[in-house]
Order: C-alpha cells, then sequence, then structure tokens
C-alpha cells in the first residue's frame, strides 16, 4: 500500500479490528442470533458488534467527527465539517449463506465531500482504499479502471430488488438491454465491493438503484481516484441523494448510460430518471 496518512492508518485500524468477529462468526453462522428487520433485510449480532467496534475505533481517534450508519443511523458530532459513512457489513444476505463476499465499508466526508474511504473483504484480506488526490490502492497495489472501449467485450455487475422492493419490471427491462449488448452481466450482493471491482478493473460497468449512502459512499471515491466515471443514472452527481448509481470507465459510461436509459423508456414509456 502506498505511505498511508492519519486517515487512512485510522480506517484500516478500525476495520481489522471489526473484522475479527465477522470472521469468528462466519465460522460458525449456525450459531448466528437474528433478527429480522424487514423483506429479505437481516440485521445479525456481528452487524451490530462490528459497527460498536468501528463506531469505539473511530470517536476514540477522531472525537468529534459525526456518523452516518446503517444500524445506528445519523450521530452528530461537535465538528460539522467532518463526517464517517459506514456500513460494518456490506452483503449481509452473502453473510448469512456463508459466501465469502461482504464487506466493511468506511468513508470519510469534509464539507460534504468525499476525502477518504476503504473497503475490506475480511475473508479475501483484500482492502481496497483511497483518498482525494492520491490514487486508489488494493493492498500494496495502484489501481486503475479498466481501458476496454466496447460494451460487447465488457462485464457489467448490477444489484437487482429482492422481495418487498419495487420496480422489478423496470430492472428487468435493463438487464434484459445489458444483456444483448455485453459478454456479460454479474449480480454479487454487495454493493461495496462491486465499486472497488470495478476500480480494480475486474468489471467494465456498474448499476444499481435504491442504494444508501453506507452502500456507495467508499466506494465512488475508490472508483474515482482508480480513473473511473461515477454519476447517477440521469448523469448527475447526487449519487448520495437519489440512491441511484452508474459508473465505468469514461469510453463506457455514456453508451452504457444511454442503453439503460433506452430500456427505461420502453419499459414505462418514459425516462423518469
Amino acid at each position: 500500500m502506498a505511505l498511508q496518512s492519519a486517515n487512512i492508518t485510522v480506517m484500516v485500524a478500525a476495520a481489522r479490528k471489526a473484522s475479527r468477529k465477522l470472521k469468528r462468526d462466519f465460522g460458525e453462522l449456525e450459531n448466528l442470533q437474528v433478527s429480522k428487520k424487514g423483506p429479505a433485510d437481516f440485521v445479525t449480532t456481528a452487524d451490530l458488534t462490528a459497527e460498536r467496534k468501528i463506531f469505539e475505533e473511530l470517536s476514540h481517534a477522531r472525537p468529534g467527527y459525526g456518523f452516518l450508519m446503517e444500524e445506528k443511523g445519523v450521530v452528530e458530532g461537535t465538528d460539522p465539517s467532518h463526517r464517517w459513512i459506514v456500513d460494518p457489513l456490506d452483503g449481509t444476505t452473502n453473510f448469512m449463506h456463508a459466501i465469502p463476499h461482504f464487506a466493511i465499508s468506511i468513508a470519510l466526508e469534509r464539507e460534504g465531500t468525499l476525502v477518504a474511504a476503504l473497503v475490506y473483504n475480511p475473508i479475501t484480506d483484500e482492502m481496497f482504499t483511497a483518498e482525494r488526490g492520491q490514487g486508489a490502492w488494493l493492498n500494496d497495489r495502484r489501481l486503475r479502471v479498466s481501458a476496454r472501449k466496447d460494451l460487447g467485450q465488457s462485464v457489467i455487475a448490477t444489484g437487482l430488488p429482492f422481495m418487498g422492493q419495487p420496480n422489478h419490471e423496470v430492472e428487468l427491462a435493463e438487464l434484459r438491454a445489458v444483456m444483448t449488448k455485453t459478454a456479460g452481466v454479474r449480480r454479487f450482493g454487495a454493493a461495496s465491493l462491486d465499486l472497488a471491482y470495478l476500480a480494480a478493473g475486474r468489471f467494465d460497468g456498474y448499476w444499481e438503484h435504491a442504494l444508501k449512502p453506507w452502500d456507495i459512499a467508499a466506494g465512488i471515491l475508490i472508483v474515482r481516484e482508480a480513473g473511473g466515471f461515477v454519476s447517477d443514472l440521469a448523469g448527475r452527481d447526487l449519487m448520495l441523494k437519489t440512491g441511484d448509481i452508474l459508473t465505468a470507465n469514461e469510453p463506457l459510461h455514456r453508451p452504457l448510460q444511454e442503453l439503460l436509459r433506452g430500456a427505461r423508456k420502453g419499459s414505462q414509456g418514459v425516462d423518469n430518471l
């Protein structure tokens, strides 16, 4: 990894400490205590323990910074210019099914601008980090998005709505359009890792709807620092507000955006994004 700043050092330490119980619980899934928050949306003791550990570590290292966390919600800090955005376990459904594809996601905002980011998969020990203006890294390797220019040769990642979520027909229309124009579509179930994988050149594009800020904040900065383009589906820089995201390298971003827009028009008669 590149020479770490103080912020990245703090974030890495918090993620590694929080990951210890995640790794232990992952090996003993039958013993997890699970409560159901909503359709296909579970919270485990592992989520809560990891979030508490991250909160403690970051609060100790940076007193006064605020938080936006998946379970705890908004925690106002005495320093209004800084905020941590944290998902302690992105990919909970994967975790619950013993699929080793989940991550801790931590981003730091300064005056509303993303300035530092981390996405960490404890099972693979892949630590993706980035700082504004300093590039993106996977452990000690510098990251760059893929150089592909042809959608027909590209692999695109996405997320699809599950039970209890709306817009299945619209998103199926988008999926059908992308499937017919690309080398393949992948659905892995952890938005933070989808973005990190795109930054590493493993995916060539990614889109998804109705995400929360903690799902994508860290990944947005990692992709941008790896040279990728990130917008919402209308091409605006409003991903954290709209919850919709589209990202790819420069040659593929607009063609993918137009393909998705056409699919929405065909399914709805209008483009409402």
